[in-house]
């Protein structure tokens, strides 16, 4: 089921009338079909996997929210500290890009940092 309104593709237009339609400030084009995220500023209205962003953002912390873009539903317990764990091991930083990031002057823009080590 979908929320909202109802859609028309206009992917065709251009070829079948030979013309472009037009949608100044983007105010009435769905830029993609989203079964994560819905969002309708004019109700102000934000919901990740049906919940409410209000809801989330007043009852669980970023990674319940992670895991529920993920997987599709709120993390268990046991999914939860399972997750955490598997975030943490891959946040670890490989000892050879710390060795890189302690070359460059602390004063350093930290995006040129970080594009140097990519």
């Amino acid at each position: 089921a979908s929320i909202g309104e109802d859609v028309i593709d206009i992917s065709r237009v251009s070829a079948e009338a030979d013309c472009f339609t037009y949608d100044p400030g983007f105010m009435s084009t769905a830029s993609c079909q989203s079964t994560i995220t819905y969002i309708d500023g004019d109700q102000g209205i934000l919901r990740h996997r049906g919940y409410d962003i209000k809801d989330l953002a007043e009852k669980s912390d970023f990674l319940d929210v992670a895991y529920l873009l993920i997987y599709g539903e709120l993390p268990s317990g046991e999914q939860y500290n399972n997750f955490t764990k598997q975030v943490a091991h891959h946040s670890l930083v490989n000892e050879r890009l710390h060795y890189l990031f302690q070359t460059f002057c602390s004063s350093s823009h930290p995006m040129a940092i970080m594009l140097a080590a990519v």
